[in-house]
C-alpha cells in the first residue's frame, strides 16, 4: 500500500471528530498505516503509532506497532482510565519537531474491533497507555498541543534535547 502524506500542524482536518469505521472495510487504511509509519520511522529515527486522520481518513483507526507488536484498533472507546497521571514530554508525526509537555493516564482499559468486527479489550500501563491516548485524542480532533501544561510546556525537539537529554518522548519526568 502507498505511503501517505502526513497532515501537519495547522490542517484543519486534524481537528475532524473521526467517524465509526467498517471493520469490513479497514484493511486498506490500516495498511497504508502501517506504510507511513514504517517510512516515517525510516526517516525520522522515531515513532509508534498513527491514527487514519493524520492521513486525511476520518475513521476511527489506529495502527501501533510497539516492541515489534502490531495493534491494529478499529473504533476504539475507553471503559476505564485511572485517576493516577504521569508527566511526559510527547511529540507527533503532525509536528514532529515540536515537544509538548502534558499529562497522561497512567492505566487505561479499552476496547476496540478487530479485522472481523469482534469487540477486543485491552489494559495498558505507563508507555502503551500515553500512546494509545495520544492516538485516541487523534480521533477526536484533540492534539497534543491542546493538552501542554506547565510553565514553559512547548519546546522545539533540538532545544528539548539541549534542555532535558536523558527525558525521552514518552518518557515520565
Amino acid at each position: 500500500m502507498p505511503v501517505r502524506r502526513i497532515l501537519q500542524l495547522g490542517d484543519p482536518l486534524l481537528r475532524t471528530i473521526s467517524t465509526p469505521a467498517e471493520p469490513a472495510q479497514s484493511q486498506e487504511v490500516l495498511l497504508d498505516l502501517e506504510d507511513t509509519l514504517a517510512e516515517f520511522r525510516r526517516t525520522h529515527g522515531f515513532g509508534r503509532g498513527i491514527s487514519a486522520i493524520q492521513i486525511g481518513s476520518a475513521l476511527r483507526l489506529i495502527f501501533l506497532k510497539v516492541e515489534g507488536v502490531r495493534y491494529e484498533l478499529i473504533n476504539p472507546e475507553y471503559s476505564w482510565q485511572s485517576p493516577e497521571r504521569f508527566p511526559l514530554w510527547d511529540d507527533c508525526f503532525s509536528f514532529p519537531d515540536l515537544m509538548v509537555h502534558l499529562r497522561r493516564h497512567q492505566r487505561i482499559r479499552i476496547r476496540y474491533q478487530d479485522a472481523a468486527g469482534a469487540w477486543v479489550e485491552l489494559e495498558a500501563e505507563g508507555a502503551l497507555s500515553e500512546l494509545i491516548q495520544h492516538e485516541m485524542d487523534h480521533l477526536d480532533g484533540i492534539l497534543a498541543v491542546d493538552r501542554a501544561e506547565g510553565p514553559h510546556p512547548l519546546a522545539t525537539r533540538e532545544e528539548w534535547a539541549r534542555q532535558y537529554q536523558g527525558y525521552g518522548s514518552g518518557s515520565i519526568l
